[in-house]
């Protein structure tokens, strides 16, 4: 006889209640289709991002700036986040967010423009966390993050597994296989990457550069 067992997704996803600043910036990106990061990812960010003691954060896709605002709840008093996105509407409601959170402007750079020209000026080794949530140029947007993370440094995939369709072989959208190949290409680096994926949000890839 089976036991009935809870909704574990739901309970950790509303374990640690978004705030209203979030809450908002979330709506603004509702409104516009922005890619933005579940809740139990943006605990994630902050868990991690308050136990390497990050001071200098890289994001490649802002959204609205929920996971920004998750990010800073972990952040180094006098630490700096770096994001870039492709979409100017993306950064000037994100820049919104981080203005109704109280954030000083000292502490945050909003990049628009290619995400390939921009992660190719990052400077090397300097950065502690690198999250992706764009995925074009996926393949390079990890290469140009390794290269960036210092040793230790942590690279974080947002929907990697695309909410399911990487584990499917029946997908074959060109974004899925993207996904899938760069994966795999991480799995496979183990001199460069100490990896583990996980089946939180829409999927996520975490991994540590080694060296």
């Amino acid at each position: 006889m089976s036991i009935p067992r809870g909704d574990m997704n739901t309970f950790s996803e509303n374990y640690l209640p978004e705030d209203t600043v979030t809450q908002r910036a979330r709506a603004r990106g509702d409104e516009i289709g922005a890619l933005n990061t579940s809740p139990i990812v943006g605990s994630l960010l902050r868990y991690l991002t308050h136990l390497i003691g990050a001071t200098s954060v890289v994001e490649v896709g802002t959204g609205s700036g929920v996971s920004g605002l998750w990010i800073f709840k972990g952040l180094a008093k006098h630490g700096v986040l770096t994001s870039i996105d492709k979409e100017t509407e993306n950064s000037k409601i994100a820049k919104t967010a981080f203005e109704d959170g109280d954030i000083n402007v000292a502490r945050y750079r909003l990049i628009t423009g290619n995400t390939r020209d921009v992660t190719a000026k990052l400077a090397d080794s300097l950065y502690d966390l690198f999250v992706i949530r764009d995925f074009s140029d996926l393949l390079e947007s990890v290469d140009q993050g390794f290269r960036a993370l210092r040793p230790g440094g942590i690279l974080l995939i947002d929907s990697a597994l695309g909410g399911g369709k990487v584990a499917d072989p029946t997908q074959r959208d060109p974004i899925t296989i993207s996904r899938r190949e760069t994966i795999k290409a991480i799995r496979e680096s183990d001199d460069r990457w100490a990896p583990m994926l996980l089946p939180l949000g829409e999927g996520v890839l975490v991994a540590t550069k080694l060296s």
